[in-house]
C-alpha cells in the first residue's frame, strides 16, 4: 500500500504548484505574439487590405520591452493602423507611446479611448471581475479622486500621426486611392458612448476615391469602440458595419485550458472574448446571408464580423496573464469566396 500524503505535505505540493503557476504567469505576460486573422468580408475583385490592431498597450515607465516589440511592428507595412484605446496605465506612459506609434505616423489609422486613457490604473480587487458587472463594486467616492490622465496630448499624439480620432464620430480613411467609411464610439464601459447618426448622402457623396466594396455590395465600413457592449456592436451591425474591431477584455487575462475566458469585464459572452468572430451570431443550422436594406440603410439580415483584441498590457498591479499571451493583431481583408 502507497504511504499516505500528509497534510503538511499535501499544502506544501499546493504551496509549490501555485507558486510555479503564478512565476509562469507572470513570465507569459512578457511574451507577445503577433496573430495573423483572414477576414473574408470584401466583395470579389478587391484587392486585399491589412488591418495592425492595437489595443490596452498599458504603458508606464517601466514598459519599455513592451514599446520596442510595438515598433517593430512597423516592419510589417500594414495598409492601416486601428488603435482601440487604454493606452496608459500611468501618466509616465506618455512619452513611451508616443515613440512606441512614431514608427507608423503617416500610415493610414484611427483610434478610440478607453476609460485608463483618461483616468490612472488604481489598485482593484481582481475577484470584482467575477460579478457580473465588475462597476457595481466601485466605490463612487474612491472613483472621483482617481487622477486624471494627459488624455488630450495622447489624442494628439495620434492626431499627429495622421490618424482618424472616431470619438463618438465618423471619418474616412484613404488606402491606395481607395476609401473606407469608420463610425467609432467613446469607452461604452465608462458609459461615454454617444452614437453618431448615420451618414447622411452628401456625406458619403464626399468620399475622397472609390470605396473599397464589401461582400454585400455596399462599400465597407469599420467601426471601432474599445470596451465591446452588445448596445454598440447591435448599432453598428443594424446599420451595415463590416467590420468592427475592439478591444477591453485583456482576452479574459486569466484563462482555463479546455475552458477559457472566465469574465469578460462587459456584456459579452466569454465565447467572444478575444479573436474573431461574427455578430450577430448566425442560427444554428443557418448559414449566413446577404440581407436587404431597410429604410434606413441598415443591413438587419447580415452578420458583422467582430475582432476583440486580448491586448498588449495588464495592469500594474496585475501583471499576469494565464493561457492568454499579450497579442496585436494584422487582419488581412479579403475577398468572400
Amino acid at each position: 500500500m502507497a504511504p499516505r500524503m500528509t497534510a503538511p505535505t499535501a499544502l506544501g505540493v499546493v504551496g509549490l504548484a501555485g507558486a510555479g503557476l503564478l512565476g509562469y504567469a507572470l513570465l507569459e505576460a512578457r511574451w507577445p505574439v503577433l496573430r495573423r486573422v483572414d477576414v473574408p468580408v470584401l466583395a470579389r475583385g478587391e484587392q486585399p487590405l491589412t488591418i495592425l490592431h492595437l489595443s490596452d498597450l498599458h504603458l508606464t515607465d517601466r514598459t519599455e520591452a513592451r514599446v520596442a516589440w510595438v515598433r517593430d511592428l512597423a516592419a510589417l507595412g500594414p495598409d492601416v493602423v486601428v488603435n482601440t484605446g487604454d493606452n496608459l496605465s500611468f501618466a509616465s506612459g506618455l512619452e513611451p507611446l508616443r515613440r512606441a506609434l512614431e514608427p507608423f505616423s503617416g500610415l493610414p489609422g484611427a483610434f478610440v479611448l478607453g476609460d485608463h486613457d483618461y483616468r490612472t490604473t488604481v489598485f482593484k480587487l481582481p475577484t470584482r471581475y467575477l460579478l457580473r458587472d465588475p462597476r457595481t463594486a466601485n466605490d463612487p467616492e474612491r472613483e472621483a479622486a482617481i487622477e486624471e490622465l494627459p488624455w488630450e496630448e495622447l489624442r494628439a499624439i495620434q492626431v499627429d500621426n495622421g490618424w482618424v480620432d472616431l470619438t463618438n464620430a465618423r471619418g474616412s480613411l484613404e488606402v491606395d486611392g481607395r476609401s473606407i467609411e469608420l463610425v467609432g464610439v467613446d469607452d461604452p464601459h465608462a458609459d461615454r458612448d454617444l452614437y453618431p447618426p448615420l451618414p447622411t448622402a452628401s456625406a458619403e457623396d464626399g468620399r475622397s476615391g472609390p470605396p473599397v466594396v464589401d461582400h454585400w455590395g455596399t462599400p465597407l465600413r469599420l467601426g471601432l469602440l474599445h470596451a465591446p457592449y452588445r448596445r454598440v456592436l447591435d448599432a453598428m451591425a443594424a446599420e451595415g458595419v463590416g467590420l468592427a474591431l475592439a478591444g477591453h477584455t485583456h482576452g479574459g487575462q486569466l484563462c482555463l485550458p479546455g475552458v477559457g475566458a472566465l469574465v469578460t469585464n462587459s456584456d459579452l459572452d466569454r465565447g467572444r472574448a478575444s479573436g474573431l468572430s461574427r455578430w450577430p451570431a448566425p442560427a444554428t443550422g443557418s448559414p449566413a446571408s446577404p440581407g436587404r436594406q431597410d429604410a434606413a440603410g441598415a443591413n438587419s439580415h447580415r452578420q458583422m464580423h467582430l475582432h476583440v483584441s486580448a491586448g498588449l498590457g495588464t495592469s500594474p498591479y496585475t501583471p499576469v496573464r494565464l493561457a492568454c499571451r499579450p497579442e496585436a493583431t494584422l487582419l488581412t481583408l479579403l475577398p468572400a469566396s
